[in-house]
């Protein structure tokens, strides 16, 4: 079985915009930003034969890539596709005391302490395993040549740890804006990123 998979972040958030954490807790609808992004990545990718779009339970997922399902491409909203929870720090803005929590937090994710999390959070682990169960939702569907995967900025970093088999604690290495693409093949046996962080959609408009 071969498989495409094209993995978008949302568009951007108010809370996007003003630098607030989101996360799990937070369902968040998109701004006129993001919609505008979510209709240059539309424009670019509309003639792809789409056979299915998979999204997260929040809805700036589904807005951002509501124009393909518009075109009649059936969609299943996937809960382990969600954003990592960020716990009691979700909804606020930054202040030098949470800027040091979060410092302190991917220091531990970087060391490999991947069990760490925010209070009432969950850890990359946590996360991990329940994009494996959403991943055998997605895969178990060998028609579905080309799919189309909106999800989350730090809930993406830690899929592709999965998909590509690196270990979490090198996350960060995959950068991502709103509505930028990673494309992924699979060729029956392992995960490919062609696509790294893919912003010509906006460069284009």
């Amino acid at each position: 079985m071969t498989k495409t998979l094209y993995i978008v972040r949302h568009g951007q958030t108010d809370l996007n915009k003003r630098g607030i954490i989101q996360g799990r807790g937070m369902d968040t609808n998109l701004n006129d930003e993001g919609r505008h992004q979510a209709q240059l990545f539309f424009n670019a990718y509309k003639t792809v034969p789409f056979d299915k779009i998979y999204v997260s339970a929040l809805k700036r997922t589904q807005q951002s890539v509501q124009q393909f399902i518009d075109l009649g491409i059936p969609f299943e909203k996937l809960s382990g596709l969600d954003e990592l929870g960020w716990g009691i720090h979700e909804g606020q803005p930054p202040t030098p005391e949470n800027k040091i929590e979060f410092m302190q937090i991917m220091r531990d994710w970087t060391a490999g302490r991947l069990d760490s999390k925010f209070e009432g959070g969950e850890s990359p682990n946590e996360v991990k395993a329940r994009q494996l169960e959403a991943m055998k939702v997605i895969m178990s569907h060998p028609e579905e040549k080309n799919v189309l995967i909106c999800m989350h900025g730090r809930a993406l970093r830690l899929l592709l740890c999965v998909l590509t088999e690196r270990p979490l604690t090198e996350m960060d290495s995959f950068p991502h804006q709103n509505l930028v693409l990673y494309k992924v093949t699979f060729d029956g046996e392992k995960y490919h990123i062609v696509d790294f962080n893919n912003a010509d959609h906006f460069k284009n408009a």
